[in-house]
């Protein structure tokens, strides 16, 4: 780059890194002119490395703090990465590419040591630039995008059919309707890809499933699933609640429609806990948060020869299916 611009590598250095002795204003453009025309990066972690420091820094990109699954896996990682010296950096992207990949790029250039990408809107790009940056990086939840890794968290299909699986074999229940949609003319910022996965799982042990698509907002699942029930000549037996976002509001539009739950209608969903909707006690699909966060930071900072196997889901049990108390 020096010999480049016709000067040396200290006046180089000092252009880079804004000192510490002035550059005039021809020679720092010559400069620039060089690092343009080699596409030079300034490495920031290796600037870092130089420094002898306590703490690193990991990046952790979550699409909705304001959901208590994704406010969990914030909270455990924080916390145990600062147990392994890794202080936390995190960008809530909202599902949108654009703001993920701009959260990513700040990411990069602040010197991260690792990125955990929780729910990823724009997995290709994001993996493109931790590849290009030299960036171990770790996918939790779910990703969009064509990359080959490993997911670190649950089987939602797995997870999807297990909650109708309850509904078959103890209630004998198999006319069911799934509230969410899960493709791009649904929803645009949202959680497509697990509910896509979730009304597979339910399909695949009911076969004939009321599809209601929705846009993922409460809003949007009051409206559609009161639009359904207006409409149709009878209620389903059961109705499952795709996301946690949109349960509350399945639950207020049975119950504004004059249905009983869980007598007329039967309401499941996913994630979230017992107390969450007053009278109701939503039976839902827990993840298993603990385990997640520990085997997503294990791949980050430990970078295990076996990758970590998706973790088991489990069902809590609550009355909105039709289970009695210590049924």
């Amino acid at each position: 780059m020096a010999t480049r611009a016709g000067t040396s590598t200290a006046v180089v250095s000092y252009v880079l890194n804004d000192g510490p002795r002035p550059v005039s204003e021809p020679l720092r453009m010559k400069v620039l002119a060089a690092i343009d025309e080699l596409d030079y990066r300034l490495d920031h972690r290796a600037r870092a490395l130089r420094r002898p420091r306590r703490w690193r820094q990991i990046g952790l990109l979550v699409p909705d703090l304001t959901m208590p699954l994704f406010g969990d896996f914030v909270g455990r990682i924080e916390i145990a990465a600062r147990t392994r010296d890794h202080l936390t950096m995190i960008g809530n992207t909202g599902y949108d590419p654009e703001r993920e990949f701009e959260f990513a790029t700040a990411f990069a250039e602040a010197g991260i040591d690792g990125l955990v990408v929780i729910g990823a809107a724009n997995a290709t790009e994001t993996a493109k630039l931790c590849a290009r940056e030299r960036i171990p990086v770790v996918w939790m939840h779910n990703i969009r995008g064509g990359v080959a890794a490993t997911i670190v968290g649950v089987d939602h299909v797995r997870a999807g059919a297990l909650v109708t699986r309850h509904l078959v074999d103890v209630h004998d229940c198999r006319d069911v309707a799934f509230v969410g949609g899960y493709t791009e003319a649904d929803v645009s910022h949202g959680d497509r890809e697990t509910v896509r996965q979730r009304f597979a799982g339910v399909e695949s042990v009911v076969g004939d499933v009321a599809h209601i698509p929705t846009d993922l907002t409460a809003a949007g699942a009051y409206a559609a699933l009161t639009t359904f029930l207006r409409a149709a000549s009878r209620a389903p037996r059961a109705v499952v609640a795709g996301t946690y976002g949109q349960t509350a509001a399945t639950i207020r539009a049975v119950v504004d429609a004059g249905l009983n739950i869980p007598d007329d209608v039967r309401v499941v969903g996913f994630d979230g806990s017992g107390d969450d909707y007053g009278q109701f006690d939503v039976t839902a699909v827990q993840q298993p948060v603990d385990a997640i966060t520990r085997d997503a930071l294990s791949l980050l900072l430990d970078k295990p020869a076996v990758a970590p196997q998706p973790l088991e889901a489990t069902l809590r049990i609550g009355n909105t299916c039709g289970c009695r108390e210590g049924q």
